[in-house]
Parts: C-alpha cells; sequence; structure tokens
C-alpha cells in the first residue's frame, strides 16, 4: 500500500486527486469488473485514506456514476467514426453499433449497474448531471444513425441505440462468467455457447431489432 499523501490545498491539487481516483478505479474495474470496485482499493491505489475519498465524491455510487458519465463520449466518439460518410444497410448498421460497444467494456459494465444502483444512490442533482451528459451524446448519436442508415428514421434510431445499450449490458455479463459458472461450462459446453459470444450474439440481435424498424423502400 502506497503511502498516505498529504491533503490536496490548491484547485490544481484538488483535480488531479480527483483524476487520480477515477483512474484508479477504472483500473480495478477493467481488472476485477465493475462490481468489485471498493473504496478501500481505490484510495489504497492513490494512498489515501478511505475516508479522504469524501472530499471529491459523495460516494462509490457517485464515483462509479462519474466513471459512466465520461464514457459516454467514448462511445459516441467511436460510433460516429463507424458512420461517417457512409449510407448503411440494416445490417450494416447493426455490424457498426455492435461494434462500436466490443470495444468499450467498461462502459457495457458499468451500464448494467447505472441503471441497477448507482443513479439512484446519488443526489438529485448529480443524478441530473449525468442524464444531461448521457442524453446530449445520445441524440448526437441518433440524429448521426438515421441520417446514416438507409430507411431509417430518427425513432427507429434511438429504438436501435436503446436495444443496443440494453443487450449490451446483459450480454456482457455472461461473457464474463464466475469461476464457478466456467467450471460448468467446461462439464456442459453448450451453456458457454451462449454465454461467451457477446460481440456475435449482440450483432444477431441488433440485427434483427434494426431490420424491424427499417422503412421499406
Amino acid at each position: 500500500m502506497s503511502q498516505p499523501r498529504q491533503r490536496a490545498r490548491s484547485d490544481q491539487d484538488k483535480e488531479a486527486r480527483k483524476t487520480a481516483l477515477l483512474t484508479a478505479a477504472r483500473e480495478l474495474a477493467v481488472e476485477l469488473g465493475v462490481r468489485e470496485v471498493t473504496l478501500t482499493e481505490v484510495t489504497s491505489r492513490v494512498g489515501l485514506h478511505p475516508s479522504a475519498l469524501r472530499r471529491y465524491f459523495e460516494s462509490r455510487e457517485e464515483l462509479l456514476l462519474e466513471l459512466a458519465e465520461r464514457e459516454w463520449p467514448e462511445w459516441r466518439d467511436r460510433l460516429l467514426a463507424g458512420l461517417a460518410g457512409r449510407s448503411l444497410t440494416a445490417a450494416e448498421v447493426a455490424d457498426v453499433v455492435a461494434g462500436s460497444l466490443d470495444a468499450l467494456p467498461l462502459f457495457c459494465d458499468l451500464q448494467t449497474h447505472v441503471g441497477l444502483s448507482l443513479e439512484g444512490a446519488v443526489r438529485l442533482e448529480r443524478a441530473r448531471r449525468y442524464k444531461t451528459a448521457a442524453s446530449e451524446s445520445f441524440d448526437v448519436m441518433t440524429a448521426a444513425l438515421a441520417e446514416a442508415g438507409e430507411g431509417l428514421d430518427a425513432e427507429g434510431a434511438r429504438t436501435i441505440l436503446t436495444a443496443a445499450m440494453s443487450c449490451a449490458a446483459y450480454l456482457f455479463q455472461l461473457s464474463r462468467p464466475s469461476p464457478t459458472l466456467r467450471r460448468l461450462y467446461d462439464e456442459v459446453p453448450r451453456w458457454a455457447h451462449s454465454a461467451l459470444r457477446f460481440r456475435e450474439q449482440l450483432t444477431t440481435l441488433l440485427r434483427a431489432v434494426a431490420l424491424g424498424v427499417t422503412r421499406e423502400p
């Protein structure tokens, strides 16, 4: 464990400390999964006493919600890059959306917890800030998807993105089984076949959704 650091004094020091805490939380979430991130482990990585975190985040949930908020622009930019200058069929739209999420495992993991616990455990204004940031990125992606998809309008684009978020959050958890489930899948491989194909399953589901919301020419 690192030696405890002195209390940050200047605004610059405080911002640096906040960034260090977020970096530590991100590293732990990537290594162990979001559910395993604890304040003790986060503060240990940056050499702080757990109580010191309260100067920057009111709770574990607020810390993780901040991570989720910062992941939204990553998804937006990755999706927009995949759509740029293209005219896509429903199947191609599904491929691009699924690929953008497959490249962001932390975002997929966090989406499970945002709806289950994180948003509901923070102050109203903090939840409002998250919703505002997420909605801004979502709206930009909706417009870009509607423009790129052949026969796709804004409502259809929203449906695809909503399905993508929901399916990715669920399928990501299936694709990271516990040691017990891994042993079970070794014993019954056909169960693993349905659980460990994140990108393939997400693409298949999104193709069905995209075809369903695409207007006939």
